[in-house]
């Protein structure tokens, strides 16, 4: 039996900031090192904080940017939540002093990896992906469907974090022409990676292949434009879909947490 969650390598530093590159806020304000981003509370990734430079920070300089962050989020009525591996330079640091102001822990994240090299065969008789630059509105009813939150407004900031870094849509139909699958590949323009996104299945059409379809293709679509490894993310709480990337050769390769201010702790 497979134990994905054992298979940890290192996570390549240079990965960071592709992945903030791949899932940009359009709020966004940098101080002593750390990334505020917001976006109206719409996904957890654009609506945190990336410490990116912990190294060596005493706790008074982090208990400084905690005050800072809080006055910042709180203009924007926004919870203080931080995108934290433990793996990062000075993270026991900044945990420990989460912990005393009792932040909780949530979504519990996986990074996978693999080569450009040697990607899986397409199974015979697949669906043919349609693929773009730009998410067509089939595109994201599909993603929307599946995993989107709110209404109008918050689908239009998700259309914006989607545009903010080029990417490759894909988009796969079921034998009627209905839409069935979709995914998308960030292309960050300061990296040689490409980072998967948005894979999602309308649920009658699950379990039929589309989504191998979908990853097939925009694994294909990086290798012919010299993406030299890839990367996604899973919740570690999905040992299904984990599995399944495995089989398509991806490899855990670091993870992360959100730490979220509790907001019924005793002031």
């Amino acid at each position: 039996m497979l134990r994905i969650a054992e298979q940890v390598e290192p996570m390549p530093r240079s990965l960071e900031p592709a992945m903030d590159a791949a899932w940009p806020a359009p709020d966004r304000h940098e101080t002593g090192g750390w990334i505020f981003r917001a976006a109206g509370g719409v996904t957890q990734r654009a609506n945190s904080i990336w410490p990116k430079d912990l190294h060596g920070r005493p706790i008074e300089e982090l208990s400084g940017l905690l005050i800072e962050a809080r006055d910042w989020y709180g203009s924007r009525r926004l919870p203080v939540i931080f995108q934290l591996s433990d793996e990062a330079d000075g993270a026991a640091g900044l945990h420990a002093l989460l912990d005393t102001e009792r932040f909780t822990r949530q979504s519990e994240t996986l990074v996978m990896t693999r080569g450009a090299a040697g990607l899986p065969a397409q199974r015979h008789g697949a669906q043919a992906a349609e693929l773009s630059s730009a998410p067509s509105e089939d595109w994201m009813q599909v993603w929307w469907q599946v995993d989107g939150r709110g209404g109008d407004e918050q689908r239009r900031i998700a259309l914006d974090i989607l545009s903010g870094c080029p990417s490759v849509y894909a988009l796969v139909r079921n034998n009627d022409g209905r839409p069935a699958a979709v995914g998308r590949l960030a292309l960050p323009e300061a990296s040689s990676r490409g980072g998967i996104y948005c894979m999602a299945t309308i649920p009658e059409a699950r379990r039929q292949g589309f989504a191998e379809a979908v990853r097939h293709s925009l694994l294909r679509a990086g290798h012919d434009s010299a993406v030299t490894d890839f990367w996604l993310q899973v919740t570690a709480a999905n040992r299904e879909a984990q599995a399944l990337y495995a089989r398509a050769g991806f490899r855990v390769s670091g993870r992360y947490v959100y730490r979220q201010e509790n907001s019924q702790a005793e002031c």
